[in-house]
């Protein structure tokens, strides 16, 4: 999946022109799974809907395995969820899926298993012959999950797939994508909930007012952000190795390292020189905080 220099405009009802992405390259490899990250407004929706197809580019190239965004034979590659499913409200979970199914050419008893297994997966099992308007929102989105792997499509595209979902429902979720990811499935998603961005995703792609900002490796990013202290009571000298030092009095301090190197450097010192060592931590960094800051400096 890969887009060259794209560029999506909307014309707003007052006749001016509003650019939603500008110039916008990005790439994704088959079989991996990649968050696509963004505040509200930032172009997320408006790029995965042209590379389904549904905007057309106003500049540049969207292309999925090499065939042209939007196109039946790319489409057919693809399933997709979008930010708000609307699905029929008089239709049960099984009907719903059966008219998808058909819509993109299965049928028969294959299509009726397939449909009571995905069912079953998501959890609507029992509600499967409930019509859609006595569902909850979070019910409605495992609907909506279970259509999008209709087909068992190459490449899953999900806009905000954790909307509406509870934390069992989240888990689930998880462990259904990972099982797809083994299975060779690529997954391109976005998402406002950062924690399950950190437990799913290989890499991240950042973007603000419709242009990339940052694309990282999450493991390295996420080793990049973590945290390292020691705390000891004694006369040790820590330059050279860092300079953020906190005093708690009576010869107590906490010393904070950038990297498990530098800490521990600093424990052969503290050591060496004789000092008590009363706790050394390692913690995770936050991806809320880094995601903050690269906003705020792209802003």
């Amino acid at each position: 999946m890969q887009t060259v220099d794209l560029a999506v405009q909307y014309r707003q009802k007052n006749g001016d022109k509003t650019m939603a992405v500008s110039g916008l390259s990005l790439s994704v490899a088959p079989g991996e799974v990649v968050g696509f990250l963004g505040p509200n407004g930032a172009g997320k929706s408006s790029t995965i809907k042209c590379l389904m197809g549904f905007v057309e580019p106003h500049a540049g190239s969207a292309s999925i395995f090499g065939l042209k965004a939007g196109s039946i034979s790319a489409k057919r590659r693809v399933g997709y969820l979008p930010e708000v499913a609307l699905y029929y409200p008089f239709l049960t979970p099984y009907e719903t899926l059966d008219l998808y199914g058909k819509v993109q050419g299965l049928s028969g008893k294959s299509l009726r298993t397939e449909i009571d297994n995905l069912l079953e997966i998501v959890g609507l099992g029992a509600a499967k012959k409930k019509q859609n308007r006595t569902l909850s929102k979070g019910m409605l989105q495992r609907v909506g999950i279970a259509q999008s792997l209709l087909g068992s499509p190459e490449l899953l595209m999900l806009d905000e797939v954790t909307s509406g979902l509870d934390p069992v429902g989240r888990k689930e979720l998880r462990q259904l994508l990972k099982e797809r990811q083994k299975a060779g499935c690529t997954l391109f998603f976005s998402s406002h909930e950062l924690a399950e961005v950190e437990m799913l995703c290989d890499r991240i792609l950042l973007i603000h007012k419709g242009k990339l900002v940052e694309e990282r490796d999450l493991g390295s990013l996420k080793e990049e952000l973590r945290k390292f202290s020691l705390e000891f009571v004694g006369h040790t000298s820590m330059v050279g190795l860092t300079s953020e030092l906190e005093d708690f009095g009576g010869n107590r301090i906490r010393a904070n390292f950038t990297t498990k190197a530098l800490l521990l450097e600093a424990v052969d010192r503290a050591k060496t020189g004789g000092a008590k060592i009363v706790d050394i931590v390692s913690e995770e960094g936050s991806l809320e905080d880094y995601f903050i800051d690269k906003i705020q400096e792209a802003a």
